[in-house]
């Protein structure tokens, strides 16, 4: 139930980032469009490394039984290669191109299913752990801390949608659909919360490999389209959106 309620938090913040797209109008000026692109690729950079990367190498080293690099570059290369697929077969399947929404969109639920499972295992810990003040507090930060960081991410997803001309109500749905996977995910980590500390790592840094590839092969060439006038718009976009979130990661721990 505590795994529940954190979670609920988590999508809650995803929901409200998404209902920003309430305040954007349909038709954005490239310029805006550029920066808004870069800022979103600046977040899923910066959450890649400090959210999913470095907590995946972190446990690694705790638990003392592999490489510490392990586990976090094989789910690297295993996430974008799983996104690459996924692209290719809805090509070949659709016979034209895969949107980089639709991309975008998928690479954030994937960031948010490890979010989830990290959530519930912090509170699936207690059980083992008792139920102190201090452990209580440390399962509830986790919480708050991805709650906060997943404000801009939804809002990552539902703007674009919205730039592409999805009405603000269907680009809201879309942006916050993108977070409910976290309860799901929340519970079961919690359940099963021994075997999924010692997959945790892989799934961190999958969901980090995945995030990568959209930020790199989509969202950063995108951004920088129609940016002849104001090239350092787009650029400065990803400056802002990296340290945005570099600064929730760090501050909230």
């Amino acid at each position: 139930m505590l795994a529940l309620l954190g979670t609920s938090f988590t999508f809650l913040m995803t929901a409200l980032g998404a209902a920003t797209v309430f305040f954007f109008a349909r038709k954005v000026c490239e310029r805006a469009q550029g920066a808004l692109l870069g800022f979103a690729a600046g977040v899923m950079m910066a959450a890649s490394v400090w959210s999913l990367i470095l907590p995946a190498i972190e446990q690694t080293e705790a638990e003392g039984r592999l490489p510490p690099f392990l586990p976090a570059a094989a789910g690297i290369v295993l996430g974008a290669l799983t996104l690459f697929l996924l692209d290719e077969l809805v090509r070949r399947r659709g016979g034209g191109e895969v949107h980089s929404d639709f991309l975008l969109l998928s690479a954030i639920t994937l960031h948010n299913i490890p979010e989830g499972l990290a959530v519930g295992v912090a509170f699936g810990a207690l059980k083992n752990g008792g139920y102190t003040p201090e452990a209580l507090m440390g399962a509830v930060t986790v919480a708050v801390g991805i709650g906060l960081q997943n404000f801009p991410e939804g809002a990552a997803v539902s703007v674009p949608l919205r730039r592409e001309g999805y009405s603000r109500r269907r680009s809201f749905l879309l942006g916050q659909a993108s977070g409910l996977v976290e309860p799901v995910s929340g519970v079961i980590g919690a359940l099963l919360v021994v075997t999924v500390e010692a997959i945790l790592p892989y799934a961190l840094a999958f969901a980090a490999g995945a995030m990568i590839l959209v930020a790199v092969h989509e969202l950063i060439p995108e951004c920088q389209q129609n940016q002849k006038e104001q090239p350092y718009c787009a650029t400065m976009g990803i400056i802002l959106g990296f340290a945005v979130m570099m600064l929730l990661d760090v501050m909230l721990g």
